[in-house]
């Protein structure tokens, strides 16, 4: 019931419309009630008429007729259009709303969230199960007041016909109620089982697809098709057994259903023969045992689909309530002027509370316009350390400040408006290569745009591209090359023109050529900037202001290469290392020196 009320909200900018949907439906179910008012007229009051002639039968019979073609001819039509043209741009209405939301709290959800959920769950959540509540809309609060409605419509109607007679129509109306409270309380379980398994099927097909490529290279075809099965055969199960517990509940409801005329033929038919009932009459009872059970039937469907549509809420809802751990303090301030200075004061990390610490204790100020390299063996916590900059992650204790001030105090997008950030693996998405560089600055103008992109040393390899600027680079930029993608992404960030720059891994797994064209466009782009370069190829930042070796989540060395050089530490070591496995080989194998 918690989901309903939570689901109500969104429905309340749209009162007005559901109540002038239900008004309009009212009067496309009331119609057809009256066609065996008609038959029972016809049959009672003119066939067996002997006071009228025949010409005034006839005469009769056209009139009533005439009425009806109006009735269902000429109102009919535009009363169902509406009906149904209100009913579906209401739902529509709402579902846009709640997918608007849900899109903010996408954005909103930390890296730790989408670290631990496939990214097909989340998709599923937001598109299959916000569908299904669209049932809720038109089903929930449209149709199940109709076919009320309408019932108790037939009811009255009935009950003016013959009392006793309706009395034994509705004998069966408790034991089909009972049937459905009993059936359907289990099926709303297995529904959210079955949602949630088809969930894990698309996030495991949301995984394999991106990473067909690695699938393809292993020739893991046969494996991947035994893990894929694993997955649908495991849906499967929980769909049929939704299957057949639906069908059951179907089997149980519809028999009632089709007992309850019977049993008012049964009766009808003895009132008939007895003389204590007219033939119009049980003609008419057993036509409204179509109106009466026809929308309980509806009401049962209804039911099936509103159990769906809740099972869907109540995981809509559990998304929707997943935490932040990023929050803006109520009195957080806009970052607007930026000098430059960060300081980081004895900081600490752990990424869950049951894991250990992958930042102990670090301490670092730096200047204004300072360049400074952090350098050390993979999982160090080197790339974690620059995360925390930006507040993808919050420090676990200590504090990170910028120009004297913490960086919890800022408003956390004012805080990201003035970073810029080039990774590895940059993300690029799947539309023209302008719209991507956009991306550092919407509002840029198509001179700005490629005045960045001649900084990134880009310009070149854009205009020969099939459409230049125009040209769609493919899903996550599968159509550029490696270097191609890292220039875009420097644009990007040239565009944006933020104070303070982060450079994690930017120039690694790039040939030599790519490596030259990218180290010179970010030489260019880090000067009189704030900056923090995570890098593995020592060579590359020999000319950092100042080179922080880091090593299991602690600062070991500081200093410039020259002086780490001279101190023959563990950063001299990695140096050395890494000279002689640059050194070039001649034809026979040996080393040149």
């Amino acid at each position: 019931m918690d989901s309903i009320k939570r689901y109500l909200k969104f429905v309340g900018p749209y009162k007005s419309k559901i109540i002038l949907t239900i008004i309009i439906g009212l009067l496309k179910f009331g119609i057809p009630l009256l066609m065996p008012l008609f038959l029972k007229y016809v049959l009672d009051d003119i066939i067996p008429n002997e006071t009228l002639t025949v010409d005034e039968k006839v005469h009769q019979l056209f009139l009533i007729m005439g009425i009806a073609f109006l009735i269902f001819l000429v109102l009919r039509p535009p009363i169902e259009y509406y009906r149904q043209y209100y009913a579906q741009w209401t739902a529509s209405k709402i579902l846009y709303d709640i997918r608007d939301q849900l899109f903010s709290h996408i954005q909103k959800l930390s890296l730790r969230y989408y670290s631990n959920t496939k990214t097909g769950e989340v998709i599923s959540r937001v598109i299959n199960d916000v569908e299904q509540t669209k049932s809720f809309v038109v089903t929930g609060l449209m149709n199940i007041w109709l076919d009320t409605l309408t019932i108790f419509i037939a009811l009255a109607i009935l009950f003016t016909l013959d009392v006793k007679l309706t009395l034994i129509a509705m004998m069966l109306f408790p034991l089909y109620g009972f049937s459905v409270k009993y059936f359907y309380g289990r099926l709303r379980q297995l529904t959210r089982v079955r949602s949630q398994a088809l969930a894990e099927v698309q996030g495991h097909l949301h995984e394999r697809v991106q990473g067909v490529p690695v699938i393809r290279s292993f020739a893991l075809e046969e494996h991947e098709q035994t893990l894929f099965n694993k997955q649908n055969k495991n849906f499967l199960n929980k769909a049929l057994a939704h299957t057949s517990w639906n069908a059951k509940t179907f089997a149980v409801v519809n028999t009632i259903a089709d007992i309850a005329p019977l049993i008012v033929i049964a009766f009808s038919g003895y009132e008939v023969i007895t003389g204590n009932l007219s033939i119009g009459t049980m003609v008419v009872f057993v036509s409204y045992m179509d109106k009466l059970y026809n929308p309980l039937r509806r009401l049962v469907n209804s039911s099936t689909t509103l159990t769906q549509s809740l099972a869907s809420m109540d995981r809509m809802f559990e998304f929707i309530d997943e935490k932040y751990d990023i929050v803006d303090k109520p009195n957080a301030i806009e970052l607007k002027e930026v000098k430059g200075n960060v300081t980081i004061e004895n900081v600490s990390f752990q990424y869950n509370d049951e894991e250990t610490m992958v930042l102990k204790d670090i301490s670092l100020d730096v200047q204004p316009g300072e360049t400074i390299a952090l350098v050390g063996m993979s999982g160090g916590g080197k790339s974690t350390l620059v995360s925390l900059i930006p507040r993808f992650y919050d420090v676990t204790s200590g504090s990170i400040k910028l120009d004297g001030i913490d960086i919890r105090d800022f408003r956390a997008r004012s805080l990201r408006d003035k970073i810029g950030m080039v990774l590895q693996d940059n993300i690029l998405f799947s539309d023209s290569v302008k719209m991507n560089i956009l991306m550092g600055n919407p509002n840029a103008t198509d001179e700005e745009v490629i005045a960045a992109a001649k900084a990134a040393n880009a310009h070149e390899f854009i205009m020969e591209l099939p459409n230049g600027y125009d040209t769609k680079v493919g899903e996550r930029g599968v159509k550029l090359s490696g270097g191609q993608k890292q220039r875009v992404a420097i644009a990007r960030v040239f565009l944006k023109n933020p104070p303070l720059l982060i450079l994690d891994e930017a120039t690694s797994a790039l040939d030599l050529e790519s490596e030259h064209l990218i180290q010179e466009a970010l030489d260019k782009l880090a000067r009189n900037r704030t900056t923090f370069i995570v890098a593995h190829r020592l060579a590359t930042i020999t000319h950092a202001d100042r080179i922080v070796l880091i090593e299991y989540g602690e600062i070991k060395e500081v200093g410039t290469h020259e002086e780490l050089m001279q101190l023959e530490g563990s950063y001299y070591n990695l140096f050395k290392v890494q000279q002689l496995d640059d050194v070039p080989e001649t034809e026979d194998g040996c080393s040149v020196r």
